[in-house]
């Protein structure tokens, strides 16, 4: 008699096209098949994606069709355990708030339309959100997930706001939720029209022979995580809360995620030096969004920790494959603002 798995989960990644969504997208993907019980949880995990794109060009159009369009998985989903996972967002730390205000109202309209359906409390929701935002204001680091949170500018504050609206749809509807509070991610396939990601724009400055502006110090830390390793992360943390869930019911669980090693933007600059054999061009400048950045943001996870005992990928490999990318995509003259 042949033996017959678990129902397999579906996922609708919201934000498919950006950085951390195409990679989410790939590691789902990698866990099916090469049936990695870790990755897929357990179930050999797919995506879905809706029948029409989402329009995110004209403002609030989003979150009309969101809405609808999660209403549609859920009649896609039917009796099958499922997952959403939200990396949709343009904000940047210098966007305004009302720019901002709109992406919550987007959130809010696909938690409505997946709370409308009857199995809405059988799957799990993520939600991406910055660590940098939500630590800026504050002084000591390094911050784990008991620190106090204080936001410096709008986009914090909107993702703080973000992560607030998922807790509580949460609790109403007993769905259980995973709040990623990310470190700085960069790898293959971001968007450099977004005024951030400074190692694709420093690799992108070595291809194209383009000076790059700085406006903070070169001693200030960050910490830099591989999009794939950030993927990863997500699919295996989104399978530990499913394993939770069956135990004790719902649960709304916030994690850094993080390589939990920063390093100094000067020390950044050497390592790019090393790799590609040339000194970055580099111009020191000021600019009033330097006030919304912390000088030191060094992580740390005390939740789930031995989801982080794992190799990440070194990162002179992960500069190497986010320039090949660069390289490849200014070949095709697909990368805007080259």
């Amino acid at each position: 008699m042949t033996s017959v798995g678990p129902t397999p989960a579906l996922t609708w990644v919201i934000g498919r096209g950006g950085l951390l969504g195409q990679s989410l997208e790939k590691a789902i993907g990698d866990g099916m098949d090469h049936g990695d019980s870790r990755a897929a949880s357990g179930s050999g995990a797919r995506t879905w994606s809706p029948s029409e794109p989402i329009n995110w060009s004209a403002p609030g159009a989003g979150a009309v069709e969101l809405r609808q369009r999660a209403a549609e998985f859920m009649d896609v989903v039917g009796d099958r355990p499922w997952s959403v996972a939200w990396c949709a967002g343009a904000g940047v730390t210098g966007s305004s708030a009302e720019a901002l205000q709109l992406e919550l109202v987007a959130l809010r309209e696909t938690l409505a339309g997946l709370a409308a359906a009857p199995s809405a409390g059988t799957g799990a929701f993520f939600f991406a959100s910055s660590a940098g935002g939500i630590y800026a204001g504050v002084r000591e680091p390094p911050y784990d997930e008991s620190s106090p949170v204080r936001p410096l500018a709008a986009y914090g504050q909107a993702k703080l706001d973000g992560e607030a609206l998922v807790t509580a749809w949460s609790q109403q509807t007993g769905t259980s939720s995973l709040i990623g509070r990310i470190a700085n991610i960069y790898g293959p396939g971001q968007n450099l029209a977004k005024a951030q990601g400074l190692i694709s724009q420093i690799c992108r400055s070595q291809l194209t022979g383009q000076p790059l502006s700085i406006y903070v110090s070169l001693d200030t830390l960050r910490d830099y995580l591989f999009a794939p390793d950030c993927a990863r992360l997500i699919v295996e943390g989104l399978g530990r809360l499913a394993q939770e869930q069956s135990g004790t019911g719902p649960k709304s669980v916030t994690k850094i995620m993080a390589s939990q090693r920063a390093i100094t933007i000067g020390a950044v600059l050497g390592e790019m030096r090393r790799i590609f054999k040339s000194s970055p061009r580099i111009v020191l400048g000021a600019s009033a969004v330097s006030a919304f950045q912390a000088r030191d943001l060094s992580l740390r996870s005390r939740v789930w920790p031995e989801l982080d005992r794992r190799s990440l990928t070194p990162f002179p490999v992960g500069v190497a494959a986010t320039a090949a990318d660069l390289l490849r995509r200014l070949q095709h003259g697909v990368v805007g603002g080259l």
